[in-house]
């Protein structure tokens, strides 16, 4: 067998205080490769996780989207334009009364300036908290704005300077969000300043502008008209390719601050393997001894409770994996009792998807043993550290093989507890034949109903279920949450929670979600993000009933053809737990 013994009960002689979460684990030398996301060094009792958010530091922070991020931006720029318009047009409105124009539009004037003033300056006020922007007020001080350069040019003038002020707040407003409504501020200016300038051009109505040009054709005068419209057109084209250009620079930047996260992720989870490897790998107490019927060779793995050795039967030289207890642990009755449970557990899993038991040592024996099939191949973790994700086809065939395995172990009144990469193994079975997956290690596996010890947690934080997390009582409805991190695992190339220590791992499982997949892989379909958001509930009875419905969803998920019913259960849960942005 290709993985080694991994023991994740955390035992201790007293309750474990929150400040000893990331640290205390009584037995937490693990031998066996690890990954980041599989670290289960110490845990909390059940009443240290509800704790947990005053200690998972940067656990809930989350990589704000491209759309949060252009908000924010133009809330602040927003603000400051606010306050400079009101501003200038307090001013404007201060020097009317020196000035020598039309006494009717100057009038027209003052109220435009009075009422921009006002509208700007409230938004700019309400603007004090970003999260509260929105394009409803960028639109009403666009217009507001607009009022007060239509009066601006009536007085001006429709040939005179006042007419720069709509092209240099056409700027702003058109790097905004949405692409109709900064278009209309676009078209609704164009259009005023045409109304307006056009008749006075034709000499239709005689200009009452305070700046007057002199000597100019009709003809000179529609070209001025024109070129001022060109310019308006120009500054709204040039405002949105800079819009575009910004989105690109900061999608660019997302993906570069996205991918150092994820080739860290992954140089921690190859760290934390080479350890494994250099730790387990080689001869051990008990090589070229004779344990029961098998003589043991060189070491697989190495656990915190025990070992596994490559054997032989002495007879019939027929291959085995050999699990042992060390000799430190055989006086612990508890551990003890767990081994020879988990012997039991595997005899009566009749299934090609668990691996089979070829012997085990009888009660009492001086050492305890359990002969499994030898397997050839990869555990998952190894699988996906070499490919990096799989295809979406690939984690079907992988949810339906477990799934079988999975069922079969509910339906003899088993939970696993501890489903995760590193024991599920692609086991290979001969030329010409596909591998197989099959499910390894029960070792802290329980009976439906039988009690869990206080102060107790078993399982591996990122893949704990959350009832597994906070001490409750865990049904087989556990083990579907943990396929479907796995699941998310293998599709995205990214584990659904990680963190820096086991408390803030805990603290993302009860209470937060990662990511959709389908965020991070552009090919899913959003099918998949709702199955996944029903495996992945908080709350257990949210969950699919069995492996074999979560793997047959996923199987339509993948080609977009999801039933509604469950489409329709899925966005019920996201409403619970929406997905984490980006």
């Amino acid at each position: 067998m290709g993985g080694a013994e991994d023991d994740t009960l955390v035992e201790g002689a007293r309750r474990p205080q929150p400040d000893d979460l990331p640290t205390r684990a009584e037995g937490a030398r693990r031998a066996r490769p690890q990954d980041e996301e599989e670290r289960s060094d110490a845990v909390s009792t059940a009443a240290g996780v509800s704790r947990l958010s005053t200690l998972g530091g940067t656990s809930g922070r989350s990589i704000a989207t491209l759309r949060d991020t252009l908000r924010y931006q133009e809330a602040v720029s927003t603000r400051s334009f606010a306050f400079g318009a009101s501003a200038l047009a307090v001013v404007m409105a201060a020097l009317l009364p020196w000035l020598d124009g039309d006494r009717t539009f100057a009038a027209v004037f003052a109220v435009a300036l009075l009422l921009a003033a006002l509208a700007t300056a409230y938004i700019g006020v309400r603007l004090a908290d970003p999260q509260r922007y929105s394009l409803q007020q960028v639109t009403a001080g666009a217009l507001a704005c607009g009022i007060a350069a239509v009066g601006g040019v009536l007085y001006f003038g429709v040939f005179s300077p006042a007419v720069v002020a709509v092209p240099f707040g056409l700027f702003f407003f058109s790097m905004a969000q949405g692409f109709w409504r900064t278009f209309a501020v676009y078209l609704i200016s164009s259009i005023a300043y045409a109304a307006l300038a056009v008749p006075v051009a034709l000499e239709v109505w005689a200009d009452r502008g305070l700046v007057r040009p002199q000597g100019l054709s009709h003809r000179d005068a529609l070209l001025v008209v024109a070129a001022v419209e060109v310019v308006f057109f120009a500054t709204f084209v040039v405002a949105r390719r800079s819009r575009r250009s910004s989105e690109r620079a900061l999608a660019a930047h997302d993906r570069a601050v996205r991918a150092v996260a994820g080739r860290d992720a992954l140089l921690q989870e190859a760290r934390m393997d080479l350890e494994g490897v250099l730790r387990a790998r080689g001869l051990g107490r008990f090589t070229d001894e004779v344990v029961g019927d098998y003589l043991l060779g060189n070491i697989l793995g190495r656990g915190g409770m025990g070992e596994v050795y490559d054997a032989v039967h002495v007879d019939s030289e027929e291959p085995a994996a050999v699990k042992l207890l060390h000799p430190h642990v055989l006086g612990d009755t508890q551990a003890v009792d767990r081994f020879f449970r988990e012997c039991a557990l595997l005899e009566s899993l009749d299934v090609d998807e668990v691996v089979r038991v070829r012997a085990t040592s009888e009660a009492g024996a001086p050492i305890p043993f359990i002969a499994m099939e030898r397997l050839h191949g990869e555990d998952l973790a190894d699988h996906l550290r070499a490919r990096g994700e799989l295809e979406p086809r690939e984690v079907v065939k992988l949810l339906e093989q477990v799934g079988r395995g999975v069922d079969a172990a509910s339906a003899a009144g088993i939970v696993h507890r501890d489903l995760k990469p590193r024991n599920l193994f692609r086991a290979e079975r001969g030329e010409g034949e596909p591998p197989t997956w099959k499910i390894l290690d029960f070792g802290v596996s329980k009976l439906i109903g039988e009690a869990t010890l206080t102060g107790q947690l078993v399982g591996t934080p990122s893949y704990m279920a959350p009832e597994q997390a906070t001490g409750k009582p865990v049904t087989p409805r556990a083990d579907l949450h943990a396929l479907g991190v796995i699941a998310y695992r293998a599709l995205t190339g990214r584990p659904a929670f990680s963190g820096e220590s086991p408390a803030a791992i805990l603290y993302q499982v009860v209470e937060t979600m990662p990511p959709a997949p389908s965020s991070l892989r552009s090919r899913l379909h959003t099918d998949v993000d709702a199955v996944l958001a029903i495996a992945m509930a908080k709350d257990p009875e949210d969950r699919f009933a069995s492996a074999r419905e979560l793997s047959e969803a996923l199987a339509a998920a993948v080609k977009g053809g999801l039933s509604s019913k469950l489409r329709s259960r899925a966005r019920v849960v996201e409403g619970k737990h929406p997905w984490a942005a980006r």
